[in-house]
């Protein structure tokens, strides 16, 4: 048996992902990069069939690199939440009517009448498939948007996302975090909860159940928010060296313009018809914030342990993400009725081929980012097994 020649052992071992530790795990940027792609490719399809591609890529991903961490959980309450989504949209639809036109009647539901200021309002009525396809649709795209910042919560250590942002971003940083937090460590308390009073044999479902496990949740969360505090204390958090003030108003109008651009440039890249002045006002408030960030940090005194290194699986994550974003929008421009399946009449989705081909880009991090130590250490004892058979 030959040995391979060495290029391919060379390329084999550099896409082979490694075990995740401190020195080459992930940070917390990249997968926010990579699931940000995602989401801004759901946002320019109401296709079904891609809705449900971009759905399937994220929780592949997840479910291959994610770790056993309190946050890693909030994956199934964000799905759950994109199912209450569809819901809800559908049942508006159907109360409120839509103002899609349509043939095929569904059902009818008692109108009621309401007075000429309220003109275009109704309330109840006819349900035709037509409105009830868009509104399925149209959920369907709010869902996959909510399902892909949820593999970001699932995926990305918050403690490792706000250790990278600029000093400038420091305070507010600790808000955001503190906020994203909340939903996946109340999960957790909820889950821990629920299973300490199954094991006595206690209710876990219920308004008494749900009242009862509302304090300790309420308690642990102000018990975590006081810890922080205290932590934040002692490491001197608040301190700030003194800057003329020229620069801290410099700060500020480059900050503020550059955070405007990148709001503008970010609604042109998720509307339909702003792809072409998106890009460019995103790219130059990028540069513009990123300048008064500069700036900004030289007022705090901190420094940092251990940075987050931007090596080259990290890029290969954030830019998966990115192609899939720039190929739905190029798709959008150059063939838009498959990305927007139409309703009136009534036509089957069909799925394009290319999109759903540069959808699966996002299925990349599967591949190179490190893999969570608890996934290694299951495989070991089975690996040592075959090996002795």
């Amino acid at each position: 048996m030959t040995a391979a020649p060495a290029p391919a052992r060379l390329l084999r071992r550099a896409l082979h992902a490694p075990e995740a530790d401190r020195a080459n795990a992930l940070p917390a940027g990249a997968w926010w990069l990579w699931a940000l792609g995602l989401a801004t490719a759901a946002s320019r399809t109401t296709n079904p069939l891609l809705l449900g591609l971009l759905v399937g890529v994220a929780g592949y991903v997840v479910a291959a690199r994610r770790t056993d961490a309190p946050w890693a959980r909030s994956y199934g309450a964000f799905i759950k939440l994109g199912l209450f989504v569809v819901a809800l949209r559908l049942v508006f639809s159907v109360l409120l009517g839509s103002q899609i036109p349509g043939t095929h009647t569904v059902f009818t539901l008692p109108e009621l009448p309401l007075p000429d200021w309220a003109r275009g309002v109704r309330i109840g009525g006819r349900v035709t498939a037509e409105q009830l396809v868009f509104s399925l649709y149209d959920g369907m795209k709010l869902a996959t948007l909510l399902i892909c910042i949820g593999a970001a919560n699932a995926l990305a250590n918050p403690a490792r996302l706000l250790k990278s942002l600029p000093g400038a971003l420091y305070e507010a940083g600790v808000a955001v975090v503190v906020a994203m937090t909340f939903a996946p460590n109340m999960v957790a308390d909820v889950v821990r909860l629920r299973t300490a009073r199954r094991l006595r044999g206690r209710p876990t479902g219920g308004v008494r159940a749900v009242a009862q496990i509302g304090l300790p949740v309420l308690e642990g969360a102000l018990e975590r928010s006081v810890a922080v505090a205290a932590s934040m204390d002692a490491r001197g958090y608040g301190r700030t060296a003194q800057v003329p003030a020229a620069v801290r108003h410099t700060t500020n109008v480059l900050t503020v313009g550059g955070l405007l651009g990148v709001c503008a440039g970010t609604y042109g890249l998720l509307a339909a018809q702003g792809a072409v002045y998106g890009l460019p006002l995103l790219l130059a408030g990028l540069v513009v914030a990123m300048a008064g960030l500069r700036l900004g940090g030289r007022r705090s005194v901190r420094t940092r342990y251990r940075p987050d290194q931007w090596g080259v699986r990290a890029w290969l994550v954030a830019c998966s993400g990115a192609a899939v974003a720039a190929a739905m929008i190029w798709a959008g421009a150059v063939d838009p009725e498959a990305l927007r399946p139409g309703v009136v009449p009534l036509t089957a989705p069909v799925l394009p081929l290319w999109p759903a081909a540069a959808a699966l880009i996002g299925l990349l991090p599967a591949l190179v980012a490190p893999v969570p130590p608890s996934d290694r250490a299951a495989d070991r004892p089975a690996r040592r097994g075959k090996e002795q058979v």
